[in-house]
């Protein structure tokens, strides 16, 4: 499930699937694109703050949940109606200022979200994966374009090829998070920082944001062209087989 809470212009979403580690299902990505949806003419927040509940950060899809939408038909209606793909085009539109608080896991579309995000805070253990390629697809959310801009083309085919998990450290070092700190601190710092942004002149600070985006409508496309293509990896006999090994795990 995902709880919201408004306090001094921040909607803090909270993704609470802890014995799944907070791994997504469609019902999840729905709603968490409608909170941001609507957050955008909601004149009492200021700024977005994503977090795990528990121990983790998102474990990434539901695997289960995100196959049987694929084969009982839900793709019927083309790709923009898949909850993962509509989720991410919402990130890419959203207007207000994105802050993730990162704890434990952050695995594959927990950790592509992360670079639609404006500012990242990990705790010292967060540790950052994208299996994509052992799972027997290809990357998705916008990643093959947004990760390379970020930290240079070799460190994101390490990233997106190799598939190993990335420290807090190493993150803040590449430059995909802002600031490592203790787990205890964690909440605290997060809230500190949405509070400092939230706390800016609303105009220039949406001004500012819109001018950092970049080319909006390639992101768009570029998600879309990632989609289509993990959908048809899916079907392959490479991606069958790493799945069921999954599933056996």
């Amino acid at each position: 499930m995902i709880t919201t809470k408004i306090e001094s212009g921040v909607l803090t979403l909270s993704i609470d699937r802890q014995d799944k580690k907070n791994a997504l299902t469609g019902d999840m990505y729905l709603a968490l694109a409608q909170q941001i949806q609507e957050a955008q003419t909601n004149d009492a927040v200021r700024v977005i703050s994503i977090r795990g509940e528990g121990d983790n950060f998102c474990a990434g899809n539901d695997l289960a949940d995100f196959l049987a939408f694929a084969e009982s038909g839900g793709l019927a209606n083309g790709l923009s109606e898949f909850p993962p793909i509509k989720f991410l085009h919402v990130l890419v539109d959203n207007k207000l200022p994105l802050i993730a608080s990162v704890q434990g896991v952050a695995i594959g579309i927990g950790f592509t979200l992360l670079l639609h995000c404006d500012m990242v805070i990990c705790a010292e253990d967060a540790r950052l994966q994208t299996p994509f390629v052992d799972l027997g697809v290809v990357p998705e959310g916008g990643s093959s374009l947004l990760l390379p801009a970020r930290v240079g083309k070799v460190n994101a085919a390490e990233i997106l090829l190799l598939g190993a998990p990335i420290s807090a450290q190493r993150a803040l070092q590449m430059g995909l998070c802002n600031t490592v700190c203790q787990i205890a601190e964690l909440d605290a710092q997060t809230s500190a920082l949405a509070a400092a942004v939230a706390s800016k002149p609303q105009e220039a600070l949406a001004a500012s944001k819109a001018a950092l985006a970049g080319d909006i409508d390639l992101l768009h496309r570029r998600i879309d062209e990632e989609g289509g293509q993990f959908l048809e990896r899916l079907q392959s006999d490479e991606a069958k087989q790493a799945l069921a090994g999954f599933f056996r795990k």
